[in-house]
């Protein structure tokens, strides 16, 4: 078997989301075929332009072709890439795939809630993951995860402490307890830069941004100068969140960033009493919203008790289980089909 025979069996290798075989995408770095001692048999290694970790969609395409040629009597070695064009002094992150802002119009929508969910369960899924919480004025995630921890740094770069298995930095490690941010647009671009350029973090498959409320500063300068994978925003069904959702959407799409899908928080809430589901917040809005905007719908999270507690707690609630759990890993996956989407479109657009 040579080279050309392996790429005519991956050929039959299709993308589930970009309804074309890996071969004619483009998705196929290379192939490598390694003769054995005995005729007809080695080692065949395939270099795939995946860039999604652990999301369940890439997972699939790595089984297929692994099934592709399972019949033969080569060992099958698998990796995964997509080249970056920048050389690596030139990259912001160098050691990040990517980078996925998680963004609302308005306050109280649950944000942080989805970012810290978002992060643990990616983890949770096996990927290398860090979580920057950029909300400035309102960082909330330290409590979220219960992160006593503080950075470590030697004067010139910053060791984020970690939490379930998630690398942690926050505008809270930053300021004395209770102090109040009053950070002009100047001030707050400096330390964003900072913190992209100091903190080591180290390999990671995904980055997650908790931006704050709104389409203000810390937005532009993080538009501006990162390169992020692609944007999560976060609503609730009623109509005044989904009013000002519609302006974080505009505020990505004046950025050239790809939104990665809506995120529909307090989507309902069952009582425990009685059992009945009661839509506090009206019914179906951000799925309308995605519909109205040819967005994908990341998925509906319930209103539950739970989430607060978990939040208070510092406990995640995708960590554990039962439908609330299970909704959050449903959005999961979803963002990471749809970042992998992102970079293999941008793999095959490219070629």
């Amino acid at each position: 078997m040579n080279e050309a025979d392996v790429r005519e069996r991956l050929a039959d290798v299709r993308d589930p989301d970009l309804g074309d075989d890996i071969v004619s995408l483009g998705l196929v770095n290379d192939v490598e075929v390694e003769a054995g001692e005995d005729r007809g048999s080695g080692t065949v290694r395939v270099s795939l332009a995946l860039g999604a970790p652990f999301s369940p969609n890439e997972s699939a395409i790595a089984d297929d072709v692994r099934a592709a040629l399972a019949d033969t009597e080569f060992d099958v070695e698998l990796s995964a890439s997509i080249p970056d064009d920048l050389a690596a002094d030139e990259q912001v992150l160098p050691g990040v795939q990517n980078v996925i802002a998680v963004a609302s119009g308005k306050g109280g929508v649950g944000k942080s809630t989805v970012a810290v969910n978002l992060a643990a369960g990616l983890s949770a899924l096996g990927a290398r993951v860090g979580l920057f919480d950029a909300d400035v004025y309102g960082p909330n995630v330290p409590r979220m995860v219960s992160a006593e921890q503080r950075p470590e740094t030697d004067g010139e770069t910053i060791v984020p402490p970690e939490r379930f298995e998630v690398k942690l930095m926050s505008m809270d490690f930053l300021t004395g307890e209770d102090d109040p941010v009053i950070w002009r647009g100047p001030m707050v671009h400096k330390i964003i830069t900072q913190l992209v350029e100091d903190v080591e973090w180290g390999e990671l498959d995904y980055l997650v941004m908790d931006l704050p409320p709104g389409t203000g500063d810390t937005q532009l300068t993080i538009l501006q100068t990162l390169p992020l994978t692609g944007a999560v925003i976060v609503t609730t069904p009623q109509d005044v969140a989904l009013d000002d959702a519609v302006k974080g959407l505009r505020m990505f799409g004046k950025h050239d960033t790809n939104v990665l899908g809506i995120a529909e928080n307090m989507a309902g809430f069952r009582c425990p009493d009685c059992g009945g589901f009661h839509e506090i917040f009206g019914s179906g809005g951000g799925k309308a919203l995605a519909a109205d905007h040819d967005l994908p719908f990341l998925g509906g999270i319930p209103l539950d008790p739970d989430v607060r507690t978990g939040g208070d707690d510092g406990e995640p609630v995708v960590l554990e289980d039962g439908e609330t759990a299970d909704a959050f890993k449903v959005l999961v996956e979803n963002v990471a089909n749809n970042a992998g989407v992102v970079r293999r479109r941008g793999v095959s657009d490219g070629r």
